[in-house]
């Protein structure tokens, strides 16, 4: 487990230190749930390193007179103003009791100088190493599955290498998947094959997007080929379900929450907030509701409801393409 990860109290200070953003953003993600552990109320805050200001650490920090407690989490900290990573240093010299700071730095030579202070302070530190070899990106796939108490066999977690392809964060959503509709204690290659069988780029995500997208082409052929392919019907209908309930998500928060508060409040990555901001252009609340009342419908026929699940398929995509605004 990394450091900071739930089960105990955050350190006062931690450095997440890397450019492999699932890996950063879940460090993260622990340090926000040991936190919260210890107390339940404590309030987070989201701060970008560009648009931090002289001061700002200062008041986020000061004691509570209530003794609340609070995290800090300042991403891209290669941003910081120079006079901001001297705040952020002479800080973590003498850390706040009632805070936990997070500054997350992909590594490199900008902001150096924040990188060796806190280090200097004895600033826990988290390393994210890139996965770059074909060994290391199967023990995040066996390790997905081994976090939720299954496992894949090798010869499954090569095959889903093979279909998926090698961005952690298309393999992370394959793992869930496949958890997801599989109940098999440990997968098997067969079952892998049964999912991700044919072109690697073909998958549910990529149908569901081009759906919720408006781009009525793309997402028939990428569903045809799929289909043809062996990828099951249950498969791209739950990807469907995923990518429109995405949008409701993002759609229904607070208008006033931005970042990364935003992306706490729903649930999601902060790549995946932006990428769903993007694709709810177009969309309104009616639209939606008649997309989703039709990718249930589209479940029932799949599970056996209906004698063509190619069809309902094809029509669901047709339904969503047609259900945003102004189509």
């Amino acid at each position: 487990m990394l450091p900071g990860m739930a089960g105990s109290d955050p350190a006062p200070v931690t450095l997440v230190l890397g450019d492999e953003e699932l890996l950063a953003e879940r460090a993260v993600s622990g340090v926000v749930a040991a936190a919260r552990a210890a107390d339940p109320d404590v309030e987070v805050h989201h701060l970008v390193g560009s648009k931090m200001t002289a001061g700002e650490l200062m008041q986020l920090t000061s004691p509570s007179l209530f003794g609340d407690r609070s995290v800090v989490v300042v991403r891209s900290a290669q941003d910081l103003p120079k006079e901001v990573i001297n705040e952020v240093v002479t800080y973590a010299k003498q850390p706040s009791d009632d805070t936990a700071l997070v500054l997350v730095h992909p590594g490199g030579v900008k902001g150096k100088a924040l990188v060796d202070g806190v280090k200097k302070v004895k600033a826990a530190v988290i390393m994210i190493n890139k996965v770059t070899k074909a060994g290391e990106r199967l023990d995040f796939v066996k390790g997905e599955f081994k976090q939720a108490g299954r496992g894949i066999s090798s010869d499954a977690a090569q095959a889903l290498l093979d279909a998926v392809g090698n961005d952690l964060r298309e393999l992370a959503a394959a793992c869930s998947q496949l958890m997801f509709d599989t109940e098999d204690k440990t997968i098997s290659a067969a079952a892998v094959a049964r999912y991700h069988k044919g072109r690697a780029e073909v998958t549910g995500f990529n149908v569901a997007d081009s759906a919720v997208e408006g781009r009525l082409g793309d997402a028939l052929e990428q569903l045809r080929w799929a289909l043809g392919t062996g990828v099951a019907p249950v498969l791209l209908v739950s990807a469907l379900a995923g990518g429109l309930r995405s949008l409701a998500k993002v759609g229904s928060a607070p208008r006033n929450l931005r970042g990364g508060q935003l992306a706490s409040h729903v649930g999601m990555p902060p790549w995946k907030v932006d990428r769903v901001k993007r694709q709810l252009n177009g969309w309104g609340p009616e639209g939606l509701s008649r997309a989703i009342q039709a990718v249930a419908d589209a479940d029932e026929q799949v599970k056996g409801g209906g004698a063509d699940p190619a069809y309902a398929l094809e029509h669901t995509v047709q339904v969503i393409v047609a259900s945003r605004t102004g189509r």
